[in-house]
């Protein structure tokens, strides 16, 4: 299988992108690695939301720039909201122009 990798004016590109909208990343993750993902997510230029009650899930999926799902550790209810949020997102399309 053949892996597609960035350039590295692909990967300058995309960090500009994220400078300059600061993307609102909606995350999904385990408890063992929120605050790692949150401070790298702001280290490049992102505003991080660790949103994961199936509650809110959705709802906060429609307005995120991203979505980023970590499913470490996974429960049955955290599996809800993930499937919930991925249908929300794709429904929503938000995304940064390249």
């Amino acid at each position: 299988m053949q892996v597609d990798l960035l350039s590295s004016a692909q990967s300058a590109h995309t960090l500009h992108l994220f400078h300059q909208h600061s993307p609102l990343v909606h995350c999904m993750t385990n408890d063992v690695v929120q605050t790692f993902t949150a401070n790298t997510l702001l280290a490049i230029g992102a505003s991080p939301a660790m949103v994961i009650e199936t509650e809110e899930a959705s709802q906060f999926a429609a307005i995120a720039s991203a979505l980023l799902i970590n499913v470490g550790t996974l429960t049955q209810p955290r599996a809800q909201a993930m499937r919930a949020a991925v249908e929300q997102a794709k429904s929503s399309q938000n995304t940064l122009d390249a």
